[in-house]
């Protein structure tokens, strides 16, 4: 039997045409197009069409957290300009200062701990925006800023912050923005990035799916990020992973377990809800028995071994990136890697706000 290949960075890369970047969402959501890669050929359709190609009885499932308005503009006392990007909001706990959040912090000279940053001035109302002061570093190679907003920082991002949009989409947010870099079925505050392969699905779609028998279920996974953190080594063992925090609950348990035995299929919309799906799986011996919550940093690559998902609904990726090895993990490098050739041939819009894909898992080489 044959060694399984190793894989580098450069087996993940690919030459994208600028002009493919979706810098805007298609007018409506489920006229994205999808390209259908459950077998060898592929096949051009609509986003809308997605009910037709599940079977009554298959358990799609959503990833239901909600993208807050994590970038804020700010300046230093000494008039210097700041731009924080929120990674998450910190629980309140007894015996510490209350209203923390971890943040990402943008100037020409860090702020030192015990100094403030005022937030909100380009609200352009006499008065407006607030002070956070600086706690210190914080985070993974103190690459984080711990933050004290003087109230609930979920009230103050909504009034001050602005749509975290990727750094591949060039223009500022909008009211375009605020609605459409958001699933319609967003409910638990916070993640910074949307789960974008959900974005596709509208009422319509969602309608059609409950007509055609198609069950569904929710995790919740705060997207961060490092979603976008590019990898910067050759050899992926040495990536670290950003971590997340996630949620299975009793139902999805339950709804995936009448689905196996229905004999039924395990949709995942979107690598989120795949990464808590598998997550959950890894920490008992006897996979997705029981509800699961915590952080995951979990690194799905070549080689890994799905325990949970039987299909996945994708948007395309950045190149040399985490989710890319991800979907080469479950569709197989080859098959990815010609996937991603037809899409730039026949001119598919790439990334936050492109278009989908539909890929089935490869079944497990052996001898």
């Amino acid at each position: 039997m044959s060694s399984p290949r190793s894989y580098t960075l450069a087996d993940f890369d690919f030459a994208l045409p600028g002009e493919l970047i979706a810098q805007h969402p298609s007018p409506l959501r489920s006229a994205s197009r999808l390209l259908d890669g459950r077998t060898d050929r592929p096949v051009d359709r609509v986003f809308r069409e997605l009910p037709s190609l599940l079977a009554p009885g298959d358990l799609l499932v959503f990833n239901d957290t909600r993208v807050i308005k994590a970038r804020l503009l700010g300046e230093k006392p000494t008039g210097g300009a700041v731009e924080a990007l929120v990674e998450r909001i910190v629980p309140d706990e007894p015996g510490e200062p209350p209203h923390q959040v971890l943040a990402h912090l943008r100037a020409s000279k860090s702020p030192r701990a015990g100094g403030f940053v005022r937030f909100g001035l380009d609200a352009g109302t006499p008065g407006a925006g607030f002070d956070a002061e600086v706690l210190g570093r914080a985070g993974p190679d103190d690459s984080l800023f711990r933050l004290r907003f003087p109230a609930d920082p979920l009230g103050l991002l909504q009034q001050y912050g602005h749509v975290p949009l990727p750094p591949y989409i060039t223009h500022a947010d909008a009211p375009e923005d605020a609605e459409r870099y958001q699933t319609v079925f967003a409910e638990r505050p916070g993640a910074v990035a949307a789960p974008t392969a959900s974005l596709h699905f509208d009422e319509p779609v969602l309608a059609a799916l409950a007509e055609r028998g198609v069950h569904s279920a929710r995790v919740t996974l705060h997207v961060g990020a490092g979603t976008f953190q590019p990898v910067r080594t050759e050899n992926l063992d040495e990536h670290r992973m950003h971590s997340e925090w996630f949620e299975v609950p009793g139902s999805t348990v339950q709804a995936i377990a009448e689905a196996r035995a229905r004999g039924r299929q395990v949709i995942a919309a979107g690598t989120t809800t795949l990464r808590a799906l598998e997550s959950a799986a890894l920490r008992s011996p006897a996979g997705l028995d029981r509800p699961q919550q915590g952080e995951t940093d979990i690194f799905i690559r070549p080689g890994f071994e799905f325990r949970v998902v039987d299909r996945l609904i994708t948007n395309f990726h950045l190149p040399k990136s985490t989710l890319m090895m991800l979907v080469s993990a479950f569709a197989g490098h080859e098959h990815v890697m010609a996937l991603y050739h037809h899409a730039i041939e026949a001119r598919y819009r790439f990334f936050s706000y492109g278009d989908a894909m539909l890929l089935a898992r490869a079944r497990p080489s052996g001898p």
